[in-house]
């Protein structure tokens, strides 16, 4: 549609209307890390909303407050049910939630990964969902286990080698 048939408040309010964000509807399990970091990603958002809010009459302003508030929704969504878990209280012979594993994979290879909850994973430093595949291969299980990792690539076979329960 060309510029000419869209009103002058159209142009303001373009970009607005931002979809929420999607919430999972998994139990929002926590490390007290994972509780501490939502907290503090809540407070830089609202320190930012409170800067920019007197000058909210600017289109781009708009569009920024509109994104700040559609994403301290999706926080105060996750921390109003927060399941908070410490790892030092899990059982420490058993891959469990908050459990950094070591596992060697069939080629001698190893691995480690710390199963954490879905705001906090990080595959740049081996964090991984408690829901992805791979915690759903290890958790349970013990020192000595052989798991299947179901992966696209192909399933890859690991021994567990140790398990550490931390305060990530």
């Amino acid at each position: 549609m060309s510029r000419g048939f869209v009103k002058e408040d159209d142009l303001e309010l373009a970009g607005t209307d931002l979809p929420e964000r999607p919430l999972s509807g998994l139990p929002n399990y926590v490390t007290p890390a994972g509780l501490a970091q939502l907290q503090a990603q809540a407070v830089q958002l609202e320190q930012e909303h409170q800067k920019l809010t007197p000058g909210k009459e600017d289109p781009i302003t708009q569009q920024r407050l509109g994104a700040l508030e559609r994403d301290l929704r999706y926080l105060e969504a996750r921390l109003g049910n927060v399941i908070l878990i410490d790892p030092v209280t899990q059982p420490k012979d058993t891959v469990l939630f908050g459990a950094t594993v070591q596992v060697e994979d069939e080629e001698g290879n190893p691995h480690q990964f710390t199963i954490v909850g879905e705001d906090e994973a990080d595959m740049d430093l081996n964090k991984v969902s408690w829901a992805s595949p791979i915690a759903h291969a290890l958790i349970g299980h013990k020192v000595g286990d052989s798991v299947s990792w179901k992966r696209p690539a192909g399933d890859l076979n690991l021994e567990i080698l140790e398990i550490n329960y931390t305060c990530n």
